[in-house]
C-alpha cells in the first residue's frame, strides 16, 4: 500500500503536469514556444508514458526476434530473426515492406540501417560470426555480401553516428573489427584483454559496444567481465605502426570491482554522453562521463584494495542504479527513452518490461511484454513509442493509447522476488526439454534461400497464406530428401554380407511395430536436430539458457500464482 502521504504528493504532481501541459500549449499558440521544443516536451510527460498500452504485434518470423531499430526517420522499424531473415516494417499499418535472407547461417543478432542512405543499406551480424553488408535495389532485390567474421558470436553492430559507410562489430572472441563501406574491408582494432589480476582467463568475450553521440571518436565495450572499457579511435594508428588495445579509460561500481560470477550484457549512450551499463546477475548503473576509474589498470585494482572504495573512488560518487528487473538468461540491451533521454527501459527474465525515471532512479512502469524473456526494447527517435521484442515470434509496439493513466508500480521488492524466480513455471527436467523443443520447432522448416544472396519479397495483405503454402512445400521436399538417404541406407544393409541376426530380428520387429511411415518420421526427427546443430550445455541459440544450473531453486506454483496479484503489473 501507499502512504496517503505519498498519494497526496502524486496527485499534486499530476495536476501539476496538467498545469505545465497547459501553459506550454498558450505558449506555442502565442509564439513563445517553437513547435518543436513542445513536442519534446510533450513526448516527455509522465502523463504520456503511464499511458503506453500495446497497440498491436508485428507478426511474420518464425523464430525468437532478437534485434529491433528504427530508421531515422522513424517510419521503419526493422527486425532480425532466429529464422535468418531482416524484415523492414511500417510499423503503423502493420505491414511489411520488405523481407529478405540475410545470407546468414545462424540466428541473426544485430541489424542496422545506416543513416543516410535511403533506407537501402543494412548491415547485420549473427551468432555464426559473420558480419554481413545487404544493398536493397530500387526493384527490391537484395544482395548480402559477406565482409568480415568473428570466432564465435558477433553479438553487436554500433554504427558512427552520421556516416553512411563506418561501422564496428564485437564478438566473442574479444575481437573489435572497423569497417568502411566504401572499402568493403574489415580492419581488426585489437581484442580485448582481461585485467592484469585475470591474464590466465584470455580474452574477454564481448557482449556489447556502443559510440558516444556527442563525440563519435569515443567507444565503449563490454562482455564477461565487471569492467566497461571507452576507446579513443583517434589514437589508433591506420597503418599498423603501433598497438591499440590500451583502453583510454575503465567503468565500473566501486563495489564490483573483483566481482568474477559478473557480466555486462547492455550499452547505451545518452545525447548527454551518459554512460548506462546493464549487469548480468546485478543492476543497471548510469555513468557521467567523469566517473571514469582512469586508463591504468594496475591502479584500479590497488584503489579497489581498500575500504574506502567501497562508496566512492577519488571522489568521484557513485552510479545511480535501477533495480527491479532480472537479467541472467540471454543476453539483454539496455536503452533511454524520451527525446533528452528521460527515462531508462530495460526487459527482463520475467517477461516484463521496465520503465525507469533517469533522474531519480524511480520505476516508473511495468508491463507484461513477452511470455518467456523481453530481450530488446528500442524507442522511437521522435515521438512516444516503444517496440519491443524477446522469445515470441513477434514484436510488441507500445504507444500512449490507454483512456486511464496507469498506477506506480507497488511492492517493487516483491516485483524483483518474482523476476528472480521467474522459472517457477518449469515444474521438473521434462517441462523443461517440452519448452526448448518447442521453441525450436520452427527450426525443423528449412529455409530454401541461398546463402550468397536472395531477393526481397514485398508483401500484400494476403501473404500469410502464400507462407504456409511456401512452408509445406519446403516441408515436403525436405522429407522426400530424407526418404531417399533411408532408401539408400536400406539398399547397403542388403548388400552386406555379414548383417547379424538379431539386427534382421530388430528390424521385423519395426516393421510390425509402425510400418514405413513410423520409420520415416523418425529419420526425419534425428536428421532435422542434427542440422540444427546446437548444445545442450550452453545458451541455446534462441537466447534460452538450458544448463539448469539455476532453474528450480525457486519458490513453488502456488506461491508464484498467489503473489502476481499483489503488485501493479499491467498485462
Amino acid at each position: 500500500m501507499i502512504p496517503s502521504t505519498s498519494r497526496k504528493m502524486t496527485k499534486k504532481s499530476n495536476l501539476a503536469s496538467i498545469d505545465m501541459a497547459v501553459l506550454d500549449i498558450c505558449r506555442r499558440e502565442v509564439g513563445h514556444i517553437s513547435t518543436r521544443k513542445f513536442a519534446n516536451r510533450l513526448a516527455a510527460s509522465e502523463d504520456l508514458v503511464l499511458r503506453l498500452d500495446l497497440l498491436k504485434k508485428l507478426e511474420k518470423h518464425r523464430g525468437c526476434v532478437n534485434t529491433v531499430s528504427f530508421n531515422t526517420d522513424g517510419d521503419i522499424l526493422m527486425s532480425g530473426s532466429d529464422d535468418r531473415r531482416v524484415i523492414l516494417w511500417d510499423w503503423e499499418t502493420g505491414n511489411v515492406r520488405l523481407s529478405f535472407h540475410s545470407g546468414h547461417n545462424n540466428n541473426i543478432l544485430e541489424a542496422k540501417i545506416m543513416p543516410g542512405t535511403d533506407d537501402r543499406s543494412i548491415v547485420t551480424c549473427a551468432a555464426d560470426g559473420q558480419v554481413r553488408h545487404a544493398m536493397i535495389s530500387e526493384r527490391g532485390q537484395v544482395e548480402p555480401k559477406l565482409l568480415g567474421k568473428h570466432q564465435g558470436r558477433a553479438h553487436k553492430l554500433a554504427n558512427e553516428p552520421g556516416s553512411p559507410h563506418i561501422f564496428y562489430s564485437c564478438g566473442e572472441d574479444g575481437l573489435v573489427q572497423h569497417f568502411d563501406l566504401r572499402t568493403g574491408v574489415a580492419r581488426e582494432l585489437f581484442c580485448c584483454e582481461p585485467m592484469p589480476d585475470k591474464s590466465f582467463v584470455g580474452l574477454v568475450n564481448l557482449n556489447s559496444i556502443a559510440i558516444d553521440p556527442r563525440n563519435p571518436n569515443l567507444f565503449v565495450i563490454a562482455g564477461s567481465d565487471e569492467f566497461t572499457r571507452l576507446y579513443d579511435i583517434r589514437r589508433y594508428k591506420w597503418d599498423g605502426s603501433a598497438a591499440f588495445g590500451k583502453p583510454a579509460d575503465y567503468f565500473c561500481p566501486s563495489h564490483l570491482i573483483g566481482d568474477e560470477n559478473l557480466g555486462i550484457t547492455g550499452l547505451a549512450f545518452s545525447d548527454q554522453s551518459e554512460l548506462l551499463v546493464s549487469y548480468c546477475d546485478d543492476f543497471i548503473y548510469l555513468f557521467s562521463k567523469d566517473m571514469g576509474l582512469g586508463s591504468d589498470a594496475n591502479a584500479i585494482l590497488d584503489k579497489a584494495g581498500s575500504s574506502d572504495s567501497e562508496i566512492e573512488i577519488d571522489g568521484k560518487g557513485s552510479p545511480k542504479v535501477y533495480k527491479g528487473h532480472r537479467n541472467c538468461v540471454t543476453v539483454k540491451g539496455v536503452n533511454f527513452f524520451g527525446p533528452k533521454c528521460e527515462y531508462v527501459v530495460s526487459g527482463s527474465d520475467c517477461g516484463r518490461m521496465f520503465i525507469w525515471r533517469k533522474s531519480d532512479t524511480e520505476l516508473v512502469r511495468v508491463l507484461e511484454a513477452d511470455k518467456q524473456v523481453v530481450n530488446c526494447i528500442e524507442a522511437h527517435p521522435h515521438t512516444t513509442m516503444l517496440a519491443s521484442s524477446g522469445i515470441e515470434r513477434d514484436i510488441k509496439i507500445w504507444t500512449p493509447n490507454a483512456i486511464q493513466k496507469a498506477t506506480y508500480p507497488t511492492n517493487v521488492e516483491k516485483v524483483c522476488f518474482l523476476a528472480k524466480n521467474y522459472m517457477v513455471i518449469i515444474s521438473d527436467i521434462f517441462d523443461l526439454l517440452r519448452q526448448v523443443f518447442e521453441s525450436r520447432r520452427f527450426r525443423f522448416f528449412p529455409f530454401p534461400d541461398s546463402d550468397d544472396g536472395s531477393d526481397g519479397e514485398y508483401y500484400s495483405n494476403d501473404d500469410d497464406e502464400d507462407d504456409d503454402d511456401e512452408d509445406e512445400d519446403s516441408s515436403s521436399n525436405y522429407t522426400d530428401t530424407e526418404d531417399e538417404e533411408e532408401d539408400d541406407d536400406v539398399n547397403d544393409d542388403d548388400e552386406d554380407d555379414d548383417v547379424d541376426d538379431d539386427d534382421d530380428d530388430d528390424d521385423d520387429d519395426d516393421d510390425d511395430g509402425g510400418g514405413s511411415g513410423g520409420d520415416e518420421e523418425v529419420v526425419v526427427e534425428v536428421e532435422e536436430e542434427e542440422n540444427v546443430s546446437y548444445d545442450y550445455e550452453d545458451e541455446d541459440e534462441d537466447g534460452v539458457h538450458v544448463d539448469g544450473s539455476e532453474l528450480f531453486d525457486s519458490v513453488s506454483n502456488d506461491e508464484y500464482c498467489d503473489s502476481l496479484d499483489d503488485f501493479g503489473v499491467e498485462e
